[in-house]
């Protein structure tokens, strides 16, 4: 099996449950991403200071990441974190998730988290403070980091540092790393379009789009838009929420329907859907078995609050990803 790299913000999640009224009274528009200073972060804390909260390590590639590792993947995740005991918790639950942690150790600022407000409907708006993440830098990076890897994964929210994401994908590349970038969020590629779009042509392989995401790309709708991101690059991937997927490589495409789902929070569906898809990529699926996988850990990871799975439940991905793997297998012989 293949094995994956990732590059990402090494954040820890903090969950909160609020209502459509709070996140009208933030402002932070419904699904967003946001940057915060630590003074804020304080602020939104003390005001849902008796609402129940949950800690998860997070940050979306290490998501990613981490849905590989459980699902039996070899990977690695490359982050910069504080030295405090929010760093401590973020190495020691990657650990134990299976992922090999290159965590560079920042001696000025505390670990960054990610406050994630869900509201009643699932849907989930991120008030994030940096902190020791912001300081990964371009200098951080060196080739010898991606020996021994086929893919290298990195998230979209990086891109505010022209520098180290290009660096970063550049020496992918130049090591024979296949590329797959997930764009991330639509404000994000509104503030910094030309730059992605000049680095997916150059560098990407594969292309993860949401659809408020991928219209924020390309301005057209779905299927128009999983297309013209399949002429930049090898492999196009736009989730459409309840209803599926696309996923097209050259000239073909495939449409995936959604799985039926209570949805409770969708923190980290995005993240999930990569892991399972590249995963599978990874095992040497198509890509219409690889966006099944992804679409089932997607399902799944709906369904809880946070991003943590009961092992019964990464054992049935497990169980369906050794199922196609013996029809792959069957088919090959014959």
């Amino acid at each position: 099996m293949k094995k994956i790299l990732g590059l990402g913000n090494a954040l820890t999640d903090i969950l909160l449950q609020v209502s459509e009224d709070d996140l009208r009274e933030l402002g932070f528009p419904k699904g967003s991403m946001n940057l915060i200073s630590r003074e804020q972060a304080e602020q939104i804390q003390y005001r849902f200071l008796s609402v129940r909260k949950r800690m998860v390590a997070g940050g979306s590639a290490s998501n990613t990441i981490n849905c590989i590792a459980s699902l039996g993947g070899k990977a690695a995740f490359i982050g910069k974190i504080g030295n405090d005991e929010v760093g401590d918790f973020y190495r020691e639950d990657m650990i134990k998730n299976g992922v090999k942690p290159i965590l560079l150790l920042s001696q000025t600022s505390m670990s960054g988290f990610s406050i994630v407000l869900v509201t009643p409907d699932g849907e989930r708006t991120f008030a994030t403070y940096l902190g020791a993440a912001a300081e990964l830098c371009a200098d951080d990076i060196q080739k010898d980091a991606f020996t021994g890897y086929d893919i290298f994964h990195i998230e979209g929210y990086l891109v505010q540092n022209h520098e180290l994401l290009e660096k970063a994908i550049r020496l992918a590349k130049e090591s024979g790393c296949m590329v797959s970038l997930d764009l991330a969020s639509y404000n994000v590629i509104n503030e910094n379009h030309a730059f992605l779009k000049d680095l997916v042509k150059q560098y990407v392989d594969i292309v993860f789009a949401n659809e408020d995401e991928s219209f924020a790309y390309t301005h057209l709708n779905p299927e128009e838009s999983v297309q013209m991101i399949a002429e930049q690059c090898d492999i196009a991937v736009v989730k459409v929420g309840k209803n599926g997927s696309y996923v097209q490589q050259g000239s073909k495409r495939h449409h995936i329907g959604a799985i039926t789902t209570s949805c409770t929070d969708s923190t980290g569906a995005g993240d999930y859907f990569a892991g399972g898809f590249l995963h599978a990529l990874a095992d040497g699926f198509d890509i219409r078995r690889c966006a099944e996988i992804g679409t089932i850990a997607a399902g799944r990871v709906v369904e809880v609050v946070g991003t943590k799975l009961p092992e019964e439940q990464w054992e049935e991905i497990r169980r369906i990803c050794a199922l196609y793997r013996g029809f792959m297998q069957k088919y090959d012989k014959e």
